[in-house]
């Protein structure tokens, strides 16, 4: 008897043991080398004397290598893995069933040299097969894993907005977002490099704690995580939830003596999983500034592999749902936001605060040290955003930025700017000469180009010096005196000469002056830059802007901004370490010396960090007549057209007409119709077909009138990757107003839904504002172009005499202008009048309201009052001495 209960005793221990070893192998720490897995294609066996054992090379393409790993319990796992890599490269893991993510690698060393990075998987308990592959590219060599179970959590969980909130687990210090509910953002960490990186999940301890707060976006509730241990310095995780807004901010704080970064993360996530459904999933590369031809790319979802500049979205563009991730400050860090596609659904998104690459920041050198001697340094402010529609997010985006970086320069209360440039075809050749005769011809000959305040800007760019500031005085005075502005260009914070000298207006020289980076002037655009905290570069814009006052210009474009930004081995100001840091001191001096005298333009510049200095900012640069041209402005305003959220207006640059085809020519037009102010750039003071162009499609009061209206047009959809779109819309007045595009050499018919573009399913009256043809739309418009040719159609529910705002009908060779007018109005007539005339004023019933004798100034007629008019719309019938009857429609406002 004692024997059998020996055996059983010892028999339960065996069993005991056995369970023992088994439940320590599964909740312990599990080694996997990806020899021993199972390879495919190319994929083999390499030595490396500096991992475990053997590596798994040639990944990529089709070639791929998968690993079996068991678990006694699903939950979440971290996962350290060992790779090798020469240069950045990308592995993808599909772990059974779930969706795929993406991993960068950052390079290890060499293709032999062993790195590793952790990050957190979801496993079921049993066997899961881990694929390991890469589509798309090349991924690194292999080592090995080791797979940890995540011991239970405590979670922290934080509400926002309807059905949102922040679950923060205050064990790994990791945090997932909500959106209706459903996860987006999962197991999101923190980092920030100082002396030493600081990695949120290797803190020992999170203490959570909460406080009001109020800034100006709103007021909400500041959700602090306090992090300690393990380190000399400690971490907070910063989260800002907004009373009704259905956003949220996030930030990271290293905290103590000594915690100045260059490097910050507020957010690394290996599983960003928006889950919009079925349809096109796209994330888009927002540039950081506009030079050099740059473009925005909308990126497949599953082939996005790229860091935007200070914001991405990531959306269907198919239902349009959307995920905004962006920085909403920046005046001491660049910020990039990484995407890395691991699937149709599923990214790898990592926000940078301290990025730089030369071939988008221009930076030839890493960012520069952030709160330098403080005991904290925050990273920016960062929106998590979800939403119904991507542009309706990117737009809520822009707005939270214009908020929490408010305009510093004076406000613009007129009209929107509308002008000439000379730049466009004049360039080089600017004289007294020239610049008159462009405004002779606005005036005589194309006076129905003004803005609603009846002017227009007439500015001179690059070589304006080829004119003494005598003649320049002339120009502004001669401008003046035809109603006009006048308007100048400068490059602040450039040396165009490239050589030691004195600094005009100071005793500085300018190798005094430039920014050094690794030791030398930095070099962009063919000019060196100039520190814009030094001394003498201030005394230069005191001395230049000085010379356009006196000579009494009341706008001025600046250009090459982005140089005053440029990351640079130190500063004049020593208290200053940052590109972005150097640009606010250089900005704001500028904006002070023009002290609300003119009008200012930004035109090679930051997209968003000019923001708070600038009335208009140009979208893209560079361009002029041809269709190409039309393409690539437009294509920033595709994917950058919120921007108009932060600046008064945008611009598409020069529209010129030169000699290519008419349908060019009204794409071109058009393009800076959709983005926003309109700069004409033709040499208007010499004989061309262009003279006729403008005279044409510049006085279609139709065009004109959508032009100078303040409405912001946006894109139907965002399909189009580095190509722009070919339909945008805007509604003002009741009236919507689409403009199409065909940038093919082939003709092309654009059925455009209704629906699509916010309309019911009622029937529309429709008129194309260029040609003037009439017709109706239900469910659809149909719009057939000729090839490189664009057309703007504007839609209205009723009689097209009741839409406010248009003047229907309107010649181009003879018309009234301004038109509407609330005071008075002129006559510009088809052929010289002779003698006086008679005008009458019938309303729309057919009465006769009005009735005057004038005589004609040439082809234009005095002032013809009609203050005691009321507001609607009216027929001016004009009968002259040589018996001619000429009728014309006109709006009283």
């Amino acid at each position: 008897m004692q024997e059998k209960i020996t055996k059983q005793r010892l028999l339960i221990k065996a069993l005991f043991t056995t369970t023992m070893l088994f439940i320590a192998l599964y909740t312990s720490a599990q080694t996997y080398e990806f020899e021993n897995g199972t390879r495919t294609n190319s994929a083999d066996i390499q030595n490396c004397d500096s991992c475990s054992g053997k590596i798994v090379g040639n990944l990529g393409g089709n070639s791929s290598v998968s690993t079996n790993v068991t678990v006694s319990a699903a939950g979440w796992y971290n996962l350290q893995l060992f790779y090798c890599t020469g240069d950045p490269r990308t592995i993808r893991l599909t772990a059974g069933s779930a969706t795929t993510i993406s991993i960068p690698c950052d390079p290890s060393g060499g293709w032999s040299t062993a790195a590793s990075k952790n990050l957190s998987v979801y496993l079921n308990s049993g066997t899961t097969t881990l694929l390991w592959d890469n589509t798309i590219s090349w991924a690194p060599n292999l080592d090995k894993f080791v797979l940890t179970p995540l011991s239970s959590s405590s979670l922290q969980t934080i509400a926002f907005g309807t059905n949102n909130s922040i679950v923060y687990n205050l064990a790994t210090k990791t945090y997932s977002v909500k959106f209706n509910g459903a996860t987006v953002i999962t197991n999101a960490s923190a980092y920030a490099n100082s002396d030493q990186q600081y990695l949120s999940g290797n803190f020992a301890t999170a203490v959570y704690s909460s406080a009001p707060f109020t800034d100006n976006i709103g007021s909400g509730t500041k959700h602090i995580f306090t992090l300690s241990g393990n380190y000399t310095l400690g971490m907070q995780q910063i989260f800002y939830t907004y009373t009704n807004k259905e956003y949220v901010a996030v930030q990271v704080v290293l905290t103590g003596n000594g915690s100045n970064c260059y490097r910050m993360s507020p957010l690394t996530s290996y599983q960003v999983t928006p889950n919009f459904g079925t349809g096109d999933t796209r994330a888009v590369f927002v540039p950081y500034d506009n030079d050099a031809w740059i473009r925005y790319n909308a990126y497949t979802l599953n082939s996005a592999d790229f860091t935007a500049s200070e914001v991405t979205n990531i959306y269907n563009n198919t239902n349009r749902k959307s995920l905004v991730i962006g920085s909403l400050e920046h005046t001491k860090w660049k910020t990039g936001i990484t995407v890395s596609g691991g699937g149709a659904s599923s990214a790898y998104v990592s926000v940078i605060a301290g990025w730089t690459k030369q071939e988008i920041t221009r930076d030839k050198r890493g960012h520069g040290w952030v709160n330098v001697g403080q005991t904290s340094c925050p990273s920016p402010k960062v929106m998590l955003n979800a939403g119904d529609d991507w542009r309706t997010g990117f737009e809520e985006f822009a707005q939270a930025n214009a908020a929490l970086q408010p305009k510093y320069i004076f406000d613009w209360t007129a009209p929107k700017p509308i002008g000439w440039n000379s730049w466009g075809a004049m360039q080089t050749n600017i004289n007294l000469t020239k610049v008159k005769a462009v405004v002779d011809y606005f005036h005589d000959d194309c006076p129905a180009f003004k803005t609603q305040d009846n002017t227009l800007f007439i500015d001179l760019d690059s070589y304006w010096d080829n004119m003494t500031d005598a003649q320049l005085a002339q120009f502004v005075t001669y401008a003046k005196s035809k109603g006009f502005k006048a308007g100048i260009y400068w490059a602040p914070f450039v040396d165009w000469g490239k050589y030691n000298r004195q600094v005009e207006g100071s005793s500085y020289s300018y190798n005094q002056c430039w920014t050094m980076v690794n030791g030398s002037p930095l070099e962009l655009d063919g000019a060196y830059a100039m520190d814009p905290t030094s001394p003498g570069t201030k005394a230069r814009i005191k001395y230049f802007v000085n010379r356009f006052k006196a000579a009494g210009f009341e706008m001025v474009k600046i250009d090459f901004l982005t140089h005053a930004s440029i990351e640079a081995d130190s500063f004049t100001n020593y208290q200053i370490h940052t590109g972005m840091e150097a640009y606010q001191e250089g900005m704001k001096y500028l904006v002070d010396e023009i002290n609300g005298t003119m009008l200012v333009e930004a035109a090679i510049s930051p997209n968003l960090a000019t923001g708070p200095f600038a009335h208009i900012r140009r979208i893209a640069c560079d361009a002029y007549s041809s269709i190409s041209d039309t393409d690539y402005t437009l294509n920033s305003t595709t994917y950058g057209w919120w921007q108009n959220q932060i600046y008064d207006y945008l611009d598409a640059d020069n529209v010129v007409f030169g000699n290519v085809s008419i349908g060019q020519n009204r794409a071109r037009l058009l393009s800076s119709v959709v983005t926003g102010a309109i700069t004409s750039g033709d040499d208007f003071s010499v004989a061309g077909t262009w003279k006729a162009t403008g005279q044409n499609l510049l006085q279609n009061d139709d065009v004109m009138d959508a032009a100078r209206n303040d409405m912001h047009f946006i894109p139907s959809d965002g399909n189009t990757g580095n190509s722009a779109a070919t339909v945008f819309y805007a509604t003002h007045n009741n009236v919507t107003y689409v403009a199409v595009f065909n940038y093919s050499n082939a003709a092309t018919t654009n059925n455009i839904s209704l629906s699509r573009i916010g309309l019911g399913s009622g029937t529309y009256n429709v008129k194309e504002l260029y040609s003037g043809t009439v017709s109706t739309a239900q469910g659809t418009l149909s719009a057939q172009l000729p090839q490189a040719d664009a057309a703007l159609y504007a839609l209205y529910d009723g009689p097209i005499l009741s839409t406010p705002g248009f003047n229907w009908g309107i010649a181009a060779t003879n018309y009234i202008f301004p038109n509407p007018a609330s005071t008075t109005f002129r006559i510009k007539f088809d052929h010289t009048i002779s003698g006086p005339a008679v005008i009458s004023v019938y309303d729309i019933s057919g009465k006769e309201v009005s009735k005057t004798s004038l005589v004609a100034e040439d082809m234009i007629s005095s002032e013809i009052p009609v203050n005691n008019l009321a507001k609607g719309v009216y027929v001016v019938k004009v009968s002259s001495a040589d018996n001619k009857v000429q009728n014309f429609k006109f709006v009283k406002k």
